[in-house]
């Protein structure tokens, strides 16, 4: 291969990323070459490390990769990922099919259609697929009379699973029973797999439904190709996945399925969350994307049903599986007693009598085999407590034990139901196994999955390359032995007795002190110097074997006690004690000498049922589909190249693409050959000749080289055998050609003899109906044009009627909108400065309110400051005059009282009553003693108030209604129509206006002076919040007179941009009418017309006796606007608005809103 490398050549050369890559040789210097990859890196390679890359390779890739023109690992990776990048996933290596998981459902590759087309098809004649291998070894099996197998390999995650539930379905397909026949064979092997799948597959790192068993289907056929029975076969179930999950790891399906069940079945089961269960809770994944387990709960039972599992025995399946839940939740604590143990608490007691319920046991004979144990010497029988620890080991013994037993009940039960034809002559077996496994921390578990692995490798090795090279020098024919990777001496390693790794195991669990690190030391003394094993180191415990496919680094802490294969006798008899029957069926009694028996443990069990599983293997003829796994990132269009071509090689794919391609992978006898390929030289027949001699000659005939001829076999070379079918194809093709074409011609004459006879029949109708057709058209035309002529005449009147009169109309409204324009921009300017007057007036008033409200504070407290101290100066006279101004106290008191009073009715007036404020309510004492309050209309006009000083006569109403007139004096004396006169006290003269009072009020004692005062201060304050609030409503209808303005002013420019689009539009409308109406635009044009249309209003003739000053009219239409005009009638107007805006600018502030928007409505 080096010496046909040269500059410009495309090779492949090694990368440690993508394992492979290409590029163009550069330069040459011995043996080394410099390659620039396809990623513009110059790499420097040895020339005996680079290999030739196939330009002319199809852009799709090939089908069969022995068909590849340079046949080596990097061709072999390109072409599996150019496929797996069309998402065809299935490529042949000769006769073994290569799937590549494409993490994705793909049913348009599985549907009936696909089915039938691959039925009828010979292998290799479609494109490569899972439906080919089962129908060659359908095929195989009914037409040969052989036994077929088909072993699903490849490691955790690559899809065998998946693989295997296709391939039964196609067989299922191909001898299935008709859809009448109700419950048939191949509906209950079907529909197994979610049983098996929910009690036995798990998530696991590498793949979210892992088999945690391996199974082998074995389907039986009756003579004519239908199926007529079934056996199931499981191997080795991971019974420590019940107790001991990793994260992120799942515990088996059917928890998290019962958790999910209907609330009637939780509820009846006392379950809940699967976080609360702690054989759930080790690992934090509890869902699966995409996966919703209520669902799939609902499908497992209707898959009971459909296998023969009766409503009753479903019961008490989940009834087990919600008791090793709740099992799992007991805990213990020490006991009273030394090494005992005891519940831990009330939660462990209510899951304690939970397990018991649902398995139907007594609940204080569970806690004894949970937390006791019975020793039999031949003096006594010893009852024994359990530390905690031991206590939780029973536990979890006791869970995995019952676990273990039911699944093996579920896979007797589907045998049971499925039933075996032992009539049966031919059979087909899929073998579904875990594949190979290697993780961080690897058990006992995953030494028997990789053992398993090891003795299937080593069965493919022997079938693909022992078997073929043993064949070709059992026959004699020239062969050139090509060597091979033989992985016996791991098998050995493994399996041979004595001295091998389960043999010293055994030996191990018989001895009652052995260890991990005893166990560990003495592998480490026997297999010191085997290459296939080594020693980690810094470990006591550990050990790691080379298998095929990778070093895998083993923890023996736990083997002896997971090959131990018995059941604890107290467990045994709880159990068998149930009276559930069938949880006591799971424990039968054991028979007395089974106590007698020798060791038994798990691995021995394993080793035998795998040999009896390698028997099967061998006297069937195995088809292999090898299952790879793009990426451990389980991601769909994802193509790890390290990662495959480290399974391609493992799985010896690539040493079977070579040997196949060197040797002969097609051999048949001498008879088969001859019975399948006789009419390719059908001279044979006519004389008597040797078996070999008329094999050669139908290949020499056919012009074949390369083939051997052997003893009893023909060889023939990879493509003759295709070669050959072809020939039998084409000749089998030219015999039938020749009879259909008889057939045809006596059809086709027939046929035609009537089809002339029908066409002349049809000729002479179709041209009767053309030619009243064409006079149909005909008539119809002349028609159409009068209709045409008359419409188009009537549209074009009626256009320029309408066209004149919109311009008449336009320019008339036009105008008009001109001159109001105008009008309204007066309008607007003048109602800016009637707002701008209301605002400045509003602001001064508001700036002299709170500067006389704060004067007034000020006063009030100096003075009371001075009242405080004249008070300290005559306290002696004041005790005196006490009794003289008892009655003045009292009335200062009532005053505030009364202040009081009106504050709190000033305080929840609205704004109608806050204009009444300008009439003062007047408290009255009369010499009665009675209070009477008053409202007198005072007008506190500056000049008018000292006029009236002295003596004003005013009316005033009474709280009863009843009016009266009185005169008011300056000393607040009340002179009445009667001739009396009454003192009074006012609300103006009150101590927070009138300094005179206060210093009045101050003269009684000290103590009465000083509550005065307090009061006084405490009604200043309230009157000052009085005057805030109406500060804050006059602000706020001030600034509600602002945005009602802007409204307005936007409606102005609204219209103003609306007149704006009208006028663009006219303009549009007489530039297009220009060349059609010139004679118009003349006279609109004309001196005469343009100063009558300047001073004459233009209205519309409907509108013609509206009124010269109506506004609301003017607002209705914009083509309704008076002329603008200069008239008296013009100025009348804005004289009457602005007298309008001055009176409302007159009146008080209190009125200010109101009278403002009544402005506005005068303005527009």
């Amino acid at each position: 291969m080096a010496e046909n490398i040269m500059v410009d050549s495309h090779v492949w050369v090694e990368d440690p990323e993508v394992a492979w890559i290409d590029g163009v040789v550069v330069d040459i210097k011995g043996d080394e070459a410099t390659v620039k990859t396809n990623d513009d890196r110059e790499v420097t390679a040895n020339l005996s490390k680079l290999y030739i890359k196939d330009d002319e390779a199809p852009s799709e890739g090939v089908e069969d990769m022995t068909r590849l023109s340079y046949l080596h690992e990097p061709a072999v990776l390109e072409n599996l990922a150019t496929r797996y990048g069309l998402n065809e996933i299935y490529t042949y290596t000769g006769n073994i099919l290569i799937a590549v998981n494409p993490f994705q459902g793909l049913p348009h590759l599985y549907d009936a259609e696909v089915m039938e087309k691959y039925k009828e098809a010979s292998f290799k004649e479609l494109s490569p697929h899972v439906f080919a291998i089962g129908g060659i070894a359908y095929r195989e099996m009914i037409n040969e009379g052989r036994n077929k197998c088909i072993l699903v390999s490849g490691e955790s995650g690559s899809g065998k699973t998946e693989t295997t539930k296709v391939l039964m379905r196609y067989l299922a397909y191909f001898g299935g029973h008709t859809a009448g026949e109700g419950r048939t064979v191949e509906n209950q092997v079907l529909e197994s797999n979610p049983v098996l799948e929910a009690f036995g597959n798990a998530k696991t790192v590498k793949n979210n439904n892992s088999s945690r068993f391996g199974k082998f289907v074995e389907i039986q056929f009756d003579d004519i190709g239908r199926i007529s029975g079934a056996a199931i076969r499981t191997y080795l179930l991971e019974r420590s996945r019940v107790c001991q999950v990793s994260d992120p790891e799942r515990n088996y399906h059917c928890f998290y399925l019962l958790c999910a069940a209907p609330p009637e079945d939780v509820e009846r089961f006392k379950l809940g969350d699967p976080k609360s269960f702690r054989y759930l809770n080790q690992s934090s994944c509890f869902e699966l994307d995409g996966v919703n387990d209520a669902d799939e709960y609902l499908a497992t039972r209707k898959a009971m049903d459909v296998v023969g599992i009766s409503e009753k025995e479903q019961d008490a399946i989940f009834r087990i599986v919600a008791a090793i839940l709740h099992l799992g939740n007991i805990e213990f604590c020490k006991g009273e007693d030394v090494d005992s143990s005891s519940l831990k608490d009330e939660q462990s007691m209510f899951h304690l009598q939970m397990t018991s319920e649902l398995l139907m046991c007594d609940s204080n004979s569970l806690e004894d085999a949970l937390c006791k144990r019975i020793m039999v010497t031949p003096e006594e029988v010893i009852k024994r407590s359990l530390d905690p620890l031991g206590a939780a080991v029973s536990r979890d013994g006791l869970a995995k034990t019952i676990y273990s037993r039911l699944f093996d009940w579920l896979v007797n039960k589907i045998n049971i139901s499925i039933g075996q034809d032992s009539q049966s002559r031919r059979l087909i077996g899929v073998l579904d196994i875990y594949g190979f496994e290697s993780f961080k921390a690897n058990s006992f578990e995953q030494f028997c999955i990789n053992y398993t692995n090891e003795k299937l490798q080593q069965h493919f090795n022997q079938h693909v390359f022992k078997m073929e090279q043993g064949e070709y020098e059992k026959e004699e024919i020239d062969w050139s032995y090509v060597e091979f990777v033989d992985n016996q001496e791991v098998v050995d390693l493994i399996e041979k007795k004595p001295g091998g790794i389960i043999a010293l195991l055994d030996e191990a669990c018989m001895l009652p002190k052995s260890t991990p690190e005893t166990f560990s030391e003495k592998l480490y003394q026997t297999f010191r110097d085997h290459k296939r094993f080594m020693k980690p180191k810094l470990t006591r415990s550990d050990f790691t074997l080379v298998h095929y496919a990778g070093d895998v680094r083993y923890q023996s802490d736990q083997f002896l006690d997971k090959n131990k294969d018995y059941v604890v006798a107290e467990h045994q008899d709880l159990l068998n004690a149930s009276k559930c029957s069938f949880v006591s069926g799971l424990f039968p009694p054991l028979p007395k000498e089974s106590s007698k028996s020798k060791f038994s443990s798990i691995g021995a069990r394993f080793k035998l049922q795998l040999q009896q599983l390698m028997e099967t293997l061998n006297y069937t003829e195995p088809h292999y589909i090898r299952c790879v796994k793009p990426n451990n990132l389980l991601q769909p269009t994802v193509f790890d190249n390290a990662n495959v071509l480290h399974q391609l090689r493992s799985g010896g794919v690539l040493e079977a693409i070579r040997v196949k391609c060197a040797g002969y992978p097609t051999n048949r006898t001498f008879i088969e050959f001859l019975n399948r390929f006789i009419i390719l030289a059908p001279e044979i027949l006519k004389g008597e000749y040797e078996a070999d001699v008329a094999c050669k000659w139908i290949l020499e005939k056919k012009g074949l080289t390369g083939y051997q001829i052997g003893k009893s076999k023909v060889f023939l070379r990879a493509g003759q055998m295709a070669e050959l079918d072809a020939h039998r194809t084409r000749v089998l093709g030219e015999a039938a050609r020749m009879i259909q074409g008889q057939v045809r011609a006596r059809l086709t004459r027939e046929r035609y003899v009537l089809m002339r006879r029908a066409s002349v029949q049809i000729q002479a109708n179709w041209r009767r109906n053309i030619a009243g057709n064409i006079c149909k058209h005909m008539r119809r035309e002349e028609a159409a044009i009068k209709i045409q002529k008359n419409l188009r005449r009537q549209v074009a009147k009626k256009e320029y009627v309408m066209t004149k009169s919109s311009a008449v109309t336009l320019q008339s409204g036009v105008r008009t909108m001109v001159a109001r324009h105008e009008f309204r921009y007066k309008l607007k300017s003048k109602a800016a400065t009637v707002i701008q007057a209301y605002w400045r007036g509003y602001s001064a008033i508001s700036d002299y309110k709170k500067l006389k409200k704060a004067s007034l504070i000020y006063q009030n407290k100096l003075r009371g400051r001075i009242a405080r101290k004249q008070l300290g100066q005559s306290n002696q006279a004041d005790k005196k005059k006490e009794t003289e101004h008892e009655g003045e106290v009292e009335l200062s008191n009532r005053v505030e009282e009364a202040v009081d009073r009106s504050f709190v009715l000033h305080s929840e007036l609205s704004d109608d009553e806050i204009r009444d404020e300008q009439y003062p309510k007047i408290f009255i004492r009369a010499d009665s003693g009675l209070d009477k309050s008053f409202v007198m209309p005072l007008e506190q006009n500056g000049d008018e108030e000292i006029e009236h000083e002295r003596r004003t006569k005013h009316s005033i109403q009474a709280d009863d209604g009843i009016e009266k007139s009185f005169v008011l004096d300056s000393d607040h004396s009340i002179l009445t129509e009667d001739g009396t006169e009454k003192s009074i006290v006012l609300e103006s003269e009150k101590p927070y206006n009138n300094f005179s009072v206060v210093s009045h009020i101050t003269n009684p004692i000290r103590d009465t002076e000083i509550e005065s005062l307090a009061a006084e201060v405490e009604m200043l304050k309230a009157l000052l919040v009085v005057e805030k609030q109406r500060a804050d409503i006059s602000e706020r209808k001030c600034t509600e007179a602002k945005e009602l303005g802007e409204r307005r002013r936007k409606r102005l420019e609204e219209t103003e941009r609306r007149v704006y689009q009208l006028q663009d539009s006219l303009n549009r409308l007489l530039y297009s009418m220009s060349d059609q109406f010139s004679q118009l635009k003349t006279i609109l044009r004309s001196p005469s017309m343009s100063s009558t249309m300047a001073t004459v209003p233009i209205v519309r003739d409907d509108l013609a006796d509206s009124s010269e000053n109506s506004e609301a009219s003017s607002s209705d239409s914009d083509f309704t606007f008076p002329a603008p005009s200069t008239s008296s009638a013009d100025n009348s107007n804005l004289q009457v608005i602005v007298q309008d805006l001055s009176t409302t600018e007159a009146k008080g502030t209190e009125n200010y809103d109101n009278d403002k928007e009544r402005g506005f409505e005068d303005y527009f």
